[in-house]
């Protein structure tokens, strides 16, 4: 059975690729930044050419498709709104509604950031407000997609973190440099998520490509703030803290709007089997590897 992962080179790509491979016989694709993942083909795409994009998968014939590429940039969303919109939701409703045709499942990467941050938790059936650009995107998205191919699985992710190829990261990267440097890591005490690591996020993802129809929440079990995750980060990775400074959103200047507070209710995907550990588990997994 052969599954086509989109954004295969990105953070996140690059761990699902390695999880589905288990399983799956998997296709990945990138635009740029080509990259070597075991177990996985990779294919050289721009989404953004749909005739290009339906020749590869004619070509291909995949069983499924999980699409994750993305401009995934709030700042960017934000000040090129035309650009970014021709990946995040364009190709994504094309992508959809090429899977309908051939009723394939189709899976797709959206935000906790569709959320204005002032009722969390979030459910899945509560009102979406974005506050930024990218949040639009997503919505215009999930609702591209359901209209084009309704069994499509809508994974609302939350702030993901974990081992990264070289050419790639997440936030956590950064935050563990600047600490070894020495340097200030000025981190919000008032911007609350619901981290999980890369590992269990493609878990939930190849999850809801088996059980999903719709919207699904994939978030971590716990409520944390910046400044709170980077506190537990340093005591369970033994990091410096010298440079570990409390602020707040106010006081760091964005050209995208950030919600205050978009913790996930993922409790729907915790009833099909979705299983995120503590925070601690998952940092204390990371040690020796990041």
């Amino acid at each position: 059975m052969k599954l086509l992962i989109t954004g295969a080179s990105g953070f996140l790509g690059w761990n699902l690729c390695q999880i589905a491979a288990t399983t799956w016989e998997v296709y990945g694709t990138y635009c740029s930044r080509q990259c070597q993942i075991p177990g996985t083909t990779l294919l050289k795409l721009d989404l953004t050419d749909f005739h290009q994009v339906k020749t590869v998968l004619h070509s291909l014939q995949p069983d499924a498709v999980i699409h994750l590429a993305a401009q995934s940039s709030p700042n960017l969303c934000q000040t090129q709104p035309e650009a970014s919109a021709k990946l995040n939701v364009t190709a994504a409703c094309n992508l959809a509604g090429w899977c309908g045709d051939r009723d394939i499942p189709c899976v797709f990467t959206s935000t906790d950031l569709v959320f204005n941050g002032q009722n969390a938790p979030y459910r899945e059936t509560d009102p979406v407000s974005p506050v930024n650009r990218y949040g639009e995107q997503k919505v215009l998205a999930e609702v591209g997609m359901l209209e084009r191919y309704p069994k499509t699985a809508i994974c609302r992710m939350p702030l993901m973190f974990g081992t990264a190829p070289t050419h790639a990261s997440s936030f956590i990267q950064s935050f563990i440099q600047t600490l070894r440097d020495g340097k200030e890591l000025r981190l919000f005490i008032d911007e609350f998520r619901t981290p999980v690591s890369a590992t269990t996020a493609a878990k939930g993802l190849l999850l809801a490509l088996e059980q999903v129809q719709g919207q699904i929440h994939l978030g971590g079990r716990e409520r944390i703030s910046r400044y709170e995750f980077g506190c537990l980060m340093a005591e369970v990775l033994e990091l410096p803290t010298t440079g570990l400074t409390a602020c707040r959103q106010q006081d760091q200047p964005m050209a995208a709007a950030r919600p205050a507070d978009v913790s996930l209710d993922s409790s729907k995907a915790i009833a099909l089997g979705y299983n995120p550990p503590s925070l601690r588990a998952e940092l204390l997994a990371l040690r020796g590897r990041i």
